[in-house]
């Protein structure tokens, strides 16, 4: 891990769903996330915090929401899309984007919960406008050009006991 000097100010963004599956399907566990957010944080200032997460209708989520934000952690809420055909969707790729390059001008770095591909231009952007960007993902299921553009890729993988919760 980079030296990390107390005087940076860092935000947080955190992908649930993408950490969420990538945990259920390699390990047939959750994410822990207070870890999650010890370890973007460091020593440095945390100046915001996101989760960005997904209501369903029956709104059996409401207790994980409520503890994220427990944690200091504030909640974007997307409802899921459900389509006539089954399909279901909710995807927070441009609201993360969007939050990010908003909170940019206020932060040194940016760290990303999020192994998605999706996010390599933002990444590309960030570091552009001077800014250090580092991810938290899962080395297997993380895209490499992602682990390979940030200024740090952290793998939850080398530290499962830390960053999992076994079922």
């Amino acid at each position: 891990m980079a030296v990390q000097l107390n005087a940076q100010r860092v935000a947080v963004l955190i992908d649930v769903q993408n950490l969420y599956y990538s945990a259920r399907n390699l390990y047939q566990a959750k994410v822990n996330f207070r870890e999650i957010l010890k370890t973007a944080v460091g020593r440095r200032g945390l100046i915001r915090a996101f989760a960005y997460v997904v209501r369903t209708k029956t709104g059996e989520e409401k207790p994980f929401f409520e503890a994220l934000v427990k944690l200091g952690i504030e909640t974007r809420i997307r409802d899921l899309q459900e389509y006539y055909d089954g399909l279901k969707k909710a995807d927070w790729d441009v609201g993360i984007t969007v939050d990010a390059i908003r909170i940019s001008p206020s932060v040194d770095t940016i760290v990303l919960a999020s192994g998605d591909g999706d996010f390599q231009q933002l990444i590309e952007y960030l570091e552009n406008q001077g800014k250090r960007v580092e991810i938290i993902a899962f080395g297997r299921s993380a895209s490499s050009k992602i682990k390979e553009s940030a200024d740090e890729f952290i793998d939850i993988e080398k530290e499962p006991e830390k960053y999992l919760i076994k079922k």
